[in-house]
């Protein structure tokens, strides 16, 4: 496999690392309402392992496949960062939160990513965006914050505080993994840190597997498919590639997005009361990316 990202000119390797950054988003958009439907049925901490052990499978699968070769030494400590943050930190932290906030309330903290991946993105992957970029960042994340302290933080203070931390966790991951991508490749980094974890989260997801499956509702089977398979994969696949094309702060601010479509599919699938005070704040991120777009570089 092709482990660089030459598309003939600059311009054209950006586009692409746009296009690839949006669909990576838009299929991350469905991680939360899925996830929220899936810890109805399963445990937050047994979801975790299991959706890691059988994206790790498969990632096992594909680097057997294409016969890819081991990463460096030095290579491993930034898998571990990466394994840390994208396969056991978000996906805990979130499922734990999940238990106290809806997946509405929880996608608009989601727009606190880009702010958080372009700081990574500077001390992990020596970018150095220009001083406009941080005031459309900052502006986007202070819409979200302002609107978690509007709420009181009575929804629930423990999964506010469980997603942030979650927030924390997957911009170290993304930065990272976006970083070692300009050299391992993208699919291959993600495949690699599931594998790296694979070990631990398969013996986890025996010895947490509940005594009986037999009651699991339909839903909540493919909602922790989605979650393992595209979630955890396929979605990385195009997220890193993107990010190592275009950039990690700039590409990374398409994630003001995902608050839109999650909320979409909250209101959709879920059912979930979307109020004015969510749209606002959604509709404001978004208005903010193309500011920081045009001021990444």
């Amino acid at each position: 496999m092709e482990r660089t990202t030459q598309l003939g000119t600059p311009s054209l390797e950006k586009t692409s690392g746009w296009i690839n950054g949006f669909i990576g988003v838009v299929i991350f958009s469905g991680s939360l309402p899925a996830t929220r439907l899936a810890v109805l049925e399963f445990d937050p901490v047994f979801l975790t392992v299991i959706r890691a052990t059988i994206a790790g499978a498969l990632a096992l699968c594909l680097l057997w496949l294409f016969r890819e070769r081991r990463p460096a030494r030095d290579q491993w400590l930034s898998l571990l960062i990466v394994a840390l943050g994208v396969v056991v930190g978000f996906p805990l932290l979130t499922a734990l939160a999940l238990q106290y906030v809806t997946s509405a309330h929880s996608i608009v903290f989601v727009g606190l990513l880009p702010l958080a991946t372009a700081i990574f993105g500077v001390l992990r992957g020596g970018e150095r965006p220009r001083p406009v970029f941080w005031i459309f960042s900052v502006l986007g994340s202070s819409l979200v914050v302002g609107f978690a302290i509007s709420q009181g933080l009575t929804a629930s203070p423990t999964g506010d505080l469980l997603m942030l931390a979650a927030i924390l966790a997957c911009g170290l991951g993304y930065a990272e993994g976006a970083k070692l991508s300009r050299t391992l490749g993208g699919w291959q980094v993600i495949c690699w840190a599931l594998v790296l974890s694979l070990p631990v989260m398969a013996v986890l997801s025996v010895w947490l597997a509940p005594a009986s499956l037999s009651g699991i509702n339909v839903s909540a089977w493919m909602c922790l498919a989605y979650v393992s398979l595209f979630s955890m994969l396929i979605g990385f696949v195009f997220w890193y590639r993107g990010l190592a094309q275009g950039g990690i702060a700039a590409v990374g601010q398409l994630q003001l997005l995902q608050p839109f479509f999650g909320l979409a599919l909250a209101a959709t699938l879920l059912h979930e009361h979307v109020s004015v005070g969510m749209l606002v704040v959604t509709l404001g991120v978004i208005l903010c990316v193309a500011g920081a777009k045009k001021f990444a570089k």
